[in-house]
């Protein structure tokens, strides 16, 4: 499983991406996606909606159910991917480049771990 470096993790397998202008991008791992199964339908917050670190702040749902979506920070939401929602297969097609939220005024991160940790962490699953 290729976990890219430039990630930051969550054991309940969202991933993070530092933005240059100090918001994050978050998503859902390939592990993820392929524990899921093919996703048909993602209930995203709105701009302006509020997220705490290790709540859940959105739902996907594939044939198989419907799972929580877990926010790796605390935060406001500045955007939401509307491509996933209307296309939510892209998450099953390249998870590391079909972010969910963009989240600014981060206050609080939970315990992120980096690619090899998160590497490590799966091994123990």
């Amino acid at each position: 499983m290729n976990i890219p470096q430039d990630l930051l993790f969550t054991k309940t397998h969202e991933w993070v991406k530092k933005t240059e202008d100090g918001t994050v991008l978050v998503g859902l791992t390939d592990y993820a996606q392929s524990e899921l199964g093919d996703l048909v339908f993602v209930n995203l917050p709105m701009e302006g909606d509020s997220v705490e670190a290790e709540e859940s702040f959105a739902d996907v749902e594939s044939v198989k159910a419907v799972s929580d979506v877990n926010s790796p920070v605390t935060g406001t939401v500045v955007a939401v991917n509307d491509e996933v929602v209307n296309t939510p297969a892209l998450i099953n097609e390249t998870p590391y480049d079909a972010w969910l939220v963009e989240v600014g005024e981060i206050e609080d991160t939970e315990e992120l771990m980096n690619a090899d940790e998160y590497a490590a962490f799966l091994e123990t699953l």
